[in-house]
């Protein structure tokens, strides 16, 4: 997606609302909410590249505003393997003990996740009421799911090959959902059933969980949710209407 769409998804996720407003309370409403990034697969937090290269984007284009880009892990190395290999129910309960540490988030802040980092503040947004998820703005996140790894960008062919070779094996193996994450988004439209009685993460706060639920889930933590932003030319997932 161009960068110059992507600022103006931020700015209007920015300008202070109604709701906002009430959530914030006594905060200043012309200074800027603090933004949280999650990266996607494979990614880094500070990755000069990418997202190091965002977030300094953004506290160029907005003056003033708090940007925290998730690290899951204690080092760069780790915070690209977690993305692999650490079990998303961990992820989400880890960042939501970090974002209820930040002082700086403790009046609210909005959210932007890249691919499967959009589907993973999904969860913080629906699982961690405080902080407050004020506005969230999901980049080629994976909300229906996928099945396919085209050009899976680890940082060694073998790693690529291993899970796609795990994953059409037996996505749905209780030991491979509990330590691949892909697996844990992995919906084989062929085996729908297995995909709802057998995902560990996405299938619980997607539309397999009843539409009136997570309704009133993300009404009561989160103010506004921004257009989910599909990409038309992912190269590194599929299925791509996942992002709609």
């Amino acid at each position: 997606m161009a960068l110059p769409s992507m600022l103006w998804l931020l700015a209007v996720a920015l300008l202070p609302a109604p709701c906002a407003a009430l959530r914030l309370g006594h905060r200043d409403p012309a200074g800027p909410l603090p933004l949280v990034i999650w990266h996607g697969m494979g990614d880094s937090c500070c990755n000069p590249l990418s997202m190091g290269f965002i977030k300094k984007m953004v506290e160029k284009k907005i003056p003033g505003i708090y940007v925290l880009s998730l690290e899951i892990g204690k080092t760069l190395i780790e915070d690209v393997e977690n993305s692999f290999f650490l079990n998303v129910n961990s992820q989400v309960t880890s960042v939501c003990e970090i974002l209820a540490k930040d002082p700086k988030l403790q009046q609210g802040y909005n959210a932007m996740g890249f691919s499967q980092g959009g589907q993973f503040l999904r969860a913080v947004a629906q699982r961690c009421p405080s902080p407050p998820m004020i506005n969230l703005i999901s980049i080629g996140g994976q909300h229906q799911g996928v099945f396919g790894l085209p050009r899976c960008p680890g940082e060694s062919s073998h790693i690529c090959d291993l899970i796609r070779k795990t994953l059409n094996a037996g996505a749905y193996n209780k030991a491979v959902q509990e330590r691949l994450v892909q697996a844990e988004y992995w919906h084989d439209p062929i085996k729908e059933d297995m995909y709802r009685n057998h995902s560990i993460s996405l299938s619980m706060f997607s539309s397999v969980v009843s539409l009136a639920i997570r309704q009133i889930l993300l009404a009561h933590h989160l103010a506004s949710v921004a257009p989910l932003v599909s990409s038309n030319c992912d190269t590194l997932v599929a299925v791509i209407k996942g992002g709609k």
